[in-house]
């Protein structure tokens, strides 16, 4: 550490300063860790010393300040060198800012620009979201500075008017009828109504109610996807129905154009070329041929004059109506002028199934028939006939009518038992007096007489059998099985057939 002592010349002022050395560490390399300590105190008393000029300089500034506070005015207009001219932001960006004409020339779709867009801080990637599809727009009044609807505050609201469907109807009729009677009622009867109503004054026929919501009704006019509403949007033109380079009737009765005349903007497009923002617009006398009757010339209800170069051609395209390239056959598709969908006539349809019964009739002749051999003999048995009616059912029984109800029979008795009753009912009426049968029980008649001699046993079982033989040959029928399988085949063929006509009849 240096100290520097100061003595000033006639007085005992003495400053002493203290200055730090700066430590050599290069030597030894083990005190260099400490080197940003030593750093830190160095650099801490150069800072102390930086703000106390600062605050001296700022002292002296505001002492100046004040004294010359009167004559600055004076003085800068007098002493001051003229500065050069300085642009500012607002004004550079007016400068770099794009016109509307520009950006419609720049961007695919110029009807979705608008005057506000130039201002935007990437116009192109503005147009191009407001042109990409479904787009939902921003609404219009987003810039105004009046609040919504603001401006609809001295316009008179209409009143409802119903649809057209509606009126046909004649309900306006009748409710005008009955307010027409209302008006005549006294007050006593007005509020006797009101009271106890009266229902079923209009009356109005159900049938002209359904027609009208369910044959007569028109779609009202919606709103497509993206399309809000903002203030005015009743009064303007739909120009969704409108397309550029077509006019109306009405326009054209506005601007006093006669028929067969061009339009008065034709000079000027023949001179300075089609619009730029729609270069692909067909106008005629321009790049299209005029119509039909129209004249070329500068007189009243002229085109002007062709637009063409020194040799003669079409400056725009096709303004005679001359060029016409043929497409070669080759890449042209075929026609295909078959009907399809077409509804097949009553009379096919006949003579189709006529056909196929027939068919039909043909096959079932060739299954009776059989094949014939060579000796003449046939494959089917000569002593067999179709029989009239097939029974399916095997071993079926035939079944006795059965009654609904039987009456039984009511007998009066002594009470007997705790809960006895008076009156019983005979049932031997309804069994007849015997036990219940075994399916498998055989009934053998005997004559009294023999019962008087005695029979024997050997007799009784002679007779159970003869019973036994002869119910088993009335149970035995002719076997009708090859006949059943036949028919139940032929039944199949048949049914597969419907099906396959069903698919081949099949059309869109």
């Amino acid at each position: 550490m240096i100290i520097i002592i100061k003595q000033e010349d006639d007085t005992d002022n003495v400053e002493i300063e203290y200055e730090v050395e700066t430590p050599n560490f290069s030597n030894n390399p083990e005190y260099e860790q400490f080197k940003d300590v030593f750093n830190h105190f160095l650099n801490q008393g150069e800072e102390e010393e930086k703000n106390e000029e600062n605050k001296e300089k700022e002292e002296e500034k505001e002492k100046d300040d004040d004294k010359s506070s009167s004559d600055s005015e004076n003085s800068d207009s007098e002493n001051d060198e003229p500065k050069e001219n300085v642009i500012g932001k607002k004004k550079l960006k007016k400068l770099n800012r794009l016109t509307v004409a520009e950006l419609k020339q720049m961007v695919n779709k110029p009807e979705v620009v608008e005057w506000v867009d130039v201002t935007a801080a990437d116009p192109k990637l503005l147009i191009t979201l407001k042109a990409y599809k479904n787009t939902v727009p921003v609404p219009q009044h987003w810039s105004q500075k009046r609040k919504y609807l603001q401006g609809k505050r001295g316009i008179e609201k209409l009143p409802f008017e119903l649809p057209d469907f509606i009126k046909q109807t004649g309900i306006m009729e009748l409710r005008s009828a009955v307010k027409e009677k209302e008006d005549q009622q006294r007050l006593k009867s007005k509020t006797r109504e009101r009271t106890q109503p009266k229902m079923g004054k209009l009356d109005i026929d159900y049938q002209k109610l359904h027609d009208a919501f369910f044959r007569y009704q028109t779609k009202p006019k919606l709103t497509i996807h993206g399309e809000l509403y903002y203030e005015g949007k009743e009064f303007e033109t739909k120009l969704k129905e409108k397309k550029p380079g077509i006019l109306s009737d009405e326009l054209k009765a506005a601007l006093n154009i006669p028929a067969l005349a061009a339009p008065p903007w034709l000079i000027n497009m023949q001179r300075y070329g089609p619009p730029p923002s729609y270069p692909n617009l067909k106008i005629p006398g321009l790049n299209a041929p005029i119509p039909e009757g129209a004249q070329w010339g500068y007189q009243p209800g002229g085109w002007g004059e062709a637009p063409v170069d020194e040799f003669g051609q079409p400056l725009y395209g096709d303004v005679f109506g001359t060029e016409y390239t043929a497409v070669p056959e080759e890449h042209i598709q075929p026609i295909e002028r078959t009907l399809w969908g077409e509804l097949e006539s009553e009379e096919e349809k006949e003579e189709e199934e006529e056909e196929e019964e027939e068919e039909e009739e043909k096959q079932e002749d060739i299954d009776t028939q059989g094949l014939a051999t060579p000796s003449g003999l046939t494959s089917v048995a000569s002593g067999l006939e179709t029989p009239d009616f097939i029974e399916l059912r095997k071993d079926s029984k035939k079944q006795e009518e059965k009654t609904l109800y039987t009456i039984i029979p009511q007998k009066e008795t002594t009470i007997t038992g705790f809960m006895g009753s008076q009156h019983i009912y005979n049932m031997d009426a309804v069994t007849g007096g015997n036990k219940r049968k075994n399916a498998n029980d055989i009934e053998v008649a005997l004559n009294p007489e023999e019962l008087e001699e005695g029979l024997d046993e050997d007799t009784v079982r002679r007779k159970y059998e003869q019973q036994m033989e002869m119910e088993k040959e009335s149970q035995v029928k002719e076997d009708f099985s090859d006949m059943v399988a036949e028919h139940a085949q032929r039944q199949a063929k048949k049914r597969k057939k419907m099906e396959d006509k069903k698919y081949k009849d099949f059309k869109f």
